[in-house]
């Protein structure tokens, strides 16, 4: 194999696909990234065996090959060339050896056989649905803090992505939670996608999702099976593994009574939120909502600091009520708000709040309380 290539295109592609790529593997080939050369374009392929990525990139091809080097390697040379270079990539296979040629470098790298090289991306995709790249982009914003860390519920450990119904009006609903807090997407139902399976995608290939189409602004192509997902669009197809799980019946915890309407703005909360909470505790970051008609008291303390109170005028009507919760969930609710003002629909101290956002009907959140 034998071609010649911008560095900056050659860089974007491995920028994306070397993500995908652990920095310790006990399987030496999964270190590896495959490139492949054909016609006018390179397409550089990389896998943790849960996560595929293929990247294709306009190249001068000279003779047409395959061959697999180590990703992160090839990533930060590229990276440390000088802008506008052009960068040969030479590959005689008898020795397995891997020349890259840029100016006055030039470097040997170790290649392995492509056969080793596992495929992913094959398979049947029943179910195939666009989305705006734009809704999509929206859809992770607003639930993926919500996913659950914790390795033991690993069914929480993604958003679920299903079907749903708002006032029987069909919707592409995304949910994730935790356990303490729930965050609830809707978009309007894509052509071909009301039948599809509920699916959690996994939270790695949400975060490499997001990043991939950051710029793009074309649609996503959305393909599904039992056990994979597929999204391709621009240059790139990632496909992933599905988390083997049934997701938590999410709607029960959903509170359907609360009718003691807080209204305040957004903006100017998070920052009072963020004031008070310097003063709590790291390890309960707990911060209190002290809500009487027209006023907001919000306050922390801790046996190490002291304590902290701030006042912040609210529309509020209902009767008083004292509810505490974790400042970093609260914030990182409201860094997802678009609106100027945001809604909270409480019932009482102890029982779960929900969240609206003034700007965006689709986005739901529920905020568990804590004791104060």
């Amino acid at each position: 194999m034998k071609i010649t290539i911008e560095r900056a295109t050659l860089l974007k592609s491995l920028a994306h696909v070397q993500s995908v790529v652990e920095r310790r593997n006990t399987i030496p080939i999964l270190s590896n990234v495959k490139i492949e050369a054909d016609g006018e374009t390179i397409s550089l392929n990389a896998t943790d065996m849960d996560l595929d990525i293929v990247e294709t990139a306009s190249a001068e091809v000279m003779t047409p090959g395959v061959l697999t080097t180590q990703a992160h390697t090839l990533y930060d040379i590229v990276r440390k060339l000088p802008d506008g270079s052009q960068v040969e990539l030479d590959y005689t296979g008898g020795d397995g050896q891997l020349i890259l040629r840029a100016g006055r470098s030039k470097f040997t790298l170790a290649c392995l056989p492509t056969e080793d090289f596992p495929v992913m991306s094959g398979g049947e995709f029943p179910n195939t649905f666009m989305v705006p790249a734009g809704e999509l982009r929206n859809l992770i914003d607003c639930t993926r803090f919500a996913i659950s860390t914790e390795e033991t519920r690993y069914y929480l450990n993604g958003i679920y992505l299903h079907a749903g119904d708002v006032g029987g009006t069909a919707v592409l609903r995304g949910v994730a939670t935790d356990g303490h807090r729930l965050a609830s997407v809707d978009l309007p139902m894509p052509e071909g996608a009301s039948d599809i399976p509920g699916v959690i995608v996994p939270r790695k290939a949400v975060g490499e999702l997001r990043k991939l189409i950051e710029e793009t602004g074309d649609a996503v192509e959305i393909s599904l099976s039992e056990t994979k997902i597929r999204f391709a669009f621009d240059d790139a197809i990632l496909t992933s593994k599905l988390i083997d799980g049934t997701f938590p019946d999410y709607q029960r915890v959903i509170p359907q009574g609360n009718d003691k309407i807080l209204e305040v703005d957004s903006k100017s909360l998070a920052q009072v939120v963020d004031r008070v909470s310097a003063i709590s505790t790291e390890k309960t970051r707990a911060v209190k909502l002290a809500l009487s008609p027209g006023m907001l008291v919000l306050s922390a303390s801790s046996p190490e600091s002291g304590t902290a109170t701030e006042e912040v005028e609210v529309s509020y009507s209902a009767d008083a009520i004292e509810i505490g919760f974790n400042s970093r969930y609260l914030l990182e609710i409201l860094h997802q708000v678009e609106g100027d003002t945001v809604q909270f629909q409480l019932a009482d101290g102890a029982s779960p709040t929900l969240v609206r956002d003034s700007a965006d009907a689709s986005a739901l959140y529920v905020l568990m309380p804590m004791r104060v």
